[in-house]
């Protein structure tokens, strides 16, 4: 299975990215996707998740204020991040990752290699 992320770049403050994870092959044990962040030095954190049956989603606490929002499209075995209002802290290398979705867990499948995004003040 191979993740590729996708969409990243530079970005002014209040500016909005898309990014894209496209699978390919076939994920058995997979039943969601998500995104995670990191910057130097810390540790990779969790941003978003999406099931893949029901469209249900999870953000981080910290962005409930709805500025990111976590998408699919099965038929194409694609994912989004659409994110919206940046801000500078939000710079950070975005990985995808293929989930096994449990009650109340998860277990991360596959990871993808991750694609930057900067966000200049």
């Amino acid at each position: 299975v191979q993740l590729q992320a996708s969409g990243g770049g530079l970005v002014q403050a209040g500016g909005s990215v898309r990014l894209s994870c496209a699978a390919a092959g076939r994920t058995f044990s997979s039943n969601g996707m998500a995104w995670f962040r990191q910057t130097p030095g810390e540790e990779r954190e969790f941003v978003a998740a999406i099931s893949l049956s029901e469209s249900k989603t999870w953000y981080a606490d910290s962005l409930l204020k709805g500025r990111f929002t976590i998408s699919r499209d099965n038929a194409e075995n694609t994912v989004y991040l659409q994110m919206n209002s940046l801000k500078p802290e939000d710079t950070a290398v975005y990985y995808c990752a293929a989930l096994k979705i449990g009650s109340g867990s998860y277990q991360i499948d596959y990871w993808g290699q991750g694609t930057q995004v900067t966000v200049s003040s």
